[in-house]
């Protein structure tokens, strides 16, 4: 879902802030790695949804360990939250379900854009009101989008960045211009902040929101939000197809121990996100005889180390080289997450078509021998070893483990010749560390903001002022940490942005994948898999390839 990584090209003022909000969200599953799944669950454990169910009702019932901060579509930027937006809001594109096929939403077709590249005319869908009956229209679409962006919240920058003005054209016509031109402007579009709400109940301010509440044009309407539990009533006059159940109740669980014992024994339909990987590991196991139905689905979220170009030693290409080549990325799956990860060698992950595994092609997994080559010619040898540290957020037990993990592999595969420093450091010291250039690795995750390539391409590889001799000083590459400057680089981004044939467009990320390869500001490591929990007579459950969960197809 789109992206927020650790250090974006704002650095941690807004992105940054996201990916790390995430290590203890989305991937809580790492807690338990140390905590055994048989644990007893808290002691003020909400009661099951399940329980107060009527007899023959044909709501869903949901328990997840996921907090929601705010329901404020110019400010929500946690990927829960995203779920419940994308079922109650509608946007102008959306992806044809099952596939990465984007397609008109509140929009009838895609839009034309001007020989420029800068201009996107959008007709607008007629006949649509809004939860509290407002008339969907171009004047709504305008003041949602300008909110969007005036108001400053965390996703704020997407569309900031990109959209100099936006016109109501005509009644049902939008037209927006852009700073430059952007070829994956319409797949942002599809991102779930990016819907309308009313201007009479909504306004334009900056910092003004409405975390509690959300009127849209959605499948759903949000019925209740408290602390422990969200519920969702159909929305009886959406304009598309009606909801194949009567409602979605939400269950927020403090631990996953509670979610996995309330699943178990029938308490809720649907579990998800997250477990630990014991967990997952058990319901895997007893699948066939407990009732229930794993769905295991791919993520869109890569996890990588960043390396530092203004420091030594990675400042040297060979040993950056190097480092590449001693990851082991099959033990970390096999180790740590028992194999429900897959190994990651792009940047770009393995989603999309034109993912290639160039770190596979260039390094391999654990190839110490190709490791001391690089070393070699750096200039390292027993008499002369290289010591590293590698650094990750204090908070991250998931990364801890990781980090460990490589060091022991690392130093027995390579005795004598390199040493690891295994580091940590709170969040905010941290992410202010990243952005200054003070460590030489850390381990980081990005969250894509919107289904496009260029979503894992320009936020790692562009540069906004810099120098080969100055390397990055101000842009994506710097906020990320490896202040990594290459013109090419630099280049090849503004051509994909440019360009509107998709053939000629995936030839430039093939050729950005490969460059990543040569010049190594990061190593591509895993991506989890994302896993759904369904109990026998739930049907059409399943996550999108976008990552999205589409709860309105749900049935019972």
């Amino acid at each position: 879902m789109s992206g927020s990584g650790f250090a974006g090209r704002f650095g941690f003022s807004r992105r940054g802030w996201r990916s790390l909000l995430q290590f203890f969200t989305l991937f809580s599953l790492c807690i338990a790695l140390i905590v055994g799944c048989g644990g007893a669950p808290d002691t003020e454990q909400p009661a099951s949804p399940a329980a107060s169910e009527e007899a023959g009702s044909s709501r869903i019932t949901m328990g997840t360990t996921q907090k929601v901060e705010t329901l404020d579509p110019a400010d929500a930027y946690t990927i829960f939250t995203g779920i419940l937006l994308y079922n109650m809001g509608d946007r102008l594109y959306t992806y044809e379900p099952g596939t990465t096929d984007l397609v008109p939403q509140l929009a009838t077709e895609m839009p034309t854009v001007s020989d420029d590249g800068l201009t996107y005319t959008i007709p607008l869908r007629e006949g649509v009101t809004l939860h509290d009956g407002t008339a969907f229209n171009a004047e709504v679409m305008k003041f949602s989008i300008d909110r969007f962006i005036q108001n400053g919240g965390g996703p704020a920058f997407l569309l900031g960045d990109v959209v100099d003005s936006v016109e109501a054209s005509g009644e049902y016509e939008l037209t927006i211009t852009l700073k430059a031109e952007f070829a994956g402007f319409p797949a942002l579009l599809s991102f779930w902040g990016v819907t309308p709400v009313p201007p009479d109940a909504y306004e334009i301010g900056e910092g003004s929101f409405k975390p509690d509440s959300f009127i849209g044009t959605g499948p759903y309407k949000l019925a209740s939000l408290n602390a422990d539990s969200i519920k969702l009533d159909v929305n009886e006059d959406y304009w598309g197809e009606p909801p194949a159940n009567q409602g979605i109740d939400i269950q927020i669980y403090a631990s996953p121990a509670n979610l996995y014992n309330t699943f178990r024994t029938s308490g809720l339909d649907i579990a998800y996100q997250t477990l630990d990987p014991d967990q997952i590991a058990s319901l895997q196991r007893e699948e066939d005889s407990g009732g229930w139905e794993v769905i295991e689905a791919g993520t869109n979220v890569i996890n990588y180390m960043t390396l530092n170009q203004k420091i030594e030693p990675t400042s040297d290409l060979n040993v950056r080289k190097a480092i590449a080549a001693m990851i082991d990325r099959n033990l970390i799956n096999e180790r740590v997450f028992q194999g429900n990860a897959e190994p990651l060698y792009s940047m770009i992950p393995t989603s999309f078509e034109i993912y290639k595994p160039v770190f596979e092609q260039a390094y391999g997994d654990g190839d110490f021998n190709k490791a001391r080559a690089f070393l070699e010619e750096a200039g390292y040898s027993e008499s002369n070893p290289l010591n590293f540290e590698i650094w990750y957020p204090s908070a991250s037990t998931e990364r801890s483990i990781i980090a460990n993990t490589l060091k022991e592999s690392i130093e027995q595969g390579l005795p004598g010749l390199v040493t690891v420093a295994v580091n940590s450091a709170e969040r905010a010291t941290l992410s202010e560390g990243v952005d200054t250039g003070l460590y030489e690795t850390v381990l980081l995750n990005w969250y894509p903001d919107f289904y496009d390539p260029d979503n894992f391409t320009q936020p790692f590889f562009s540069c906004d002022q810099g120098s080969p001799e100055t390397l990055c000083e101000k842009g994506a590459s710097q906020g990320n940490g490896s202040f990594y400057y290459s013109q090419k680089a630099n280049d090849l981004i503004t051509q994909e942005r440019a360009e509107q044939d998709p053939a000629a467009r995936d030839a430039v990320f093939t050729e950005l994948q490969d460059l990543s390869a040569e010049d190594v500001p990061y190593i591509p490591l895993w991506q989890n898999k994302d896993y759904v929990f369904v109990q026998d007579g739930i049907e059409n459950v399943s996550i999108e390839p976008t990552q999205q969960f589409l709860l309105w197809q749900i049935s019972k």
